[in-house]
């Protein structure tokens, strides 16, 4: 099993806000929320960088 990194966790992000922003006529209701994990996530790991 592979360790998924900050970098996998920019590029899913980066994928879903594409998605989201090719498609505005879409909900993307699951998305949205997964990208908002993505964000706190990623925050939080800056953070802790500081």
């Amino acid at each position: 099993m592979q360790e998924t990194t900050i970098e996998d966790r920019k590029k899913e992000l980066r994928s879903l806000l594409d998605q989201i922003e090719a498609h505005p006529e879409k909900a993307f209701t699951e998305e949205r929320k997964r990208v908002a994990v993505l964000q706190n996530m990623l925050a939080a790991h800056e953070k802790a960088q500081g």
